[in-house]
């Protein structure tokens, strides 16, 4: 009996963490990340990549276009958010206007 209690108490594992450039920062509090990963085909061994779009939570409003970000896994925030900016690894080199 105390075995199934421990089990139930499992502390997670680390958090996933992707890297990507920033495609769209239109909405509010949210980023659309696209990740792309390259992989060496296993038979004809060419480089293929894949690319992947995220919706990020973006509490600040801190990413614009362009800007490399790495996002951490997090509990689902709405509907197709279930990321979250961790870091601007590098900013972009033109900056958009921002309109206050």
């Amino acid at each position: 009996m105390a075995e199934t209690a421990e089990q139930a108490h499992k502390v997670p594992g680390p958090r996933k963490l992707v890297v990507g450039e920033v495609v769209s920062s239109k909405m509010h509090k949210t980023i659309v990340v696209e990740v792309v990963r390259k992989k060496s085909h296993p038979f004809y061994g060419r480089v293929v990549s894949k690319a992947k779009k995220f919706y990020a939570h973006d509490e600040s409003n801190q990413a614009h276009v362009g800007d490399v970000v790495r996002l951490e896994e997090t509990r689902p925030l709405s509907k197709l958010k279930r990321w979250r900016l961790k870091e601007v690894i590098r900013k972009a080199a033109l900056a958009p206007d921002v309109t206050a």
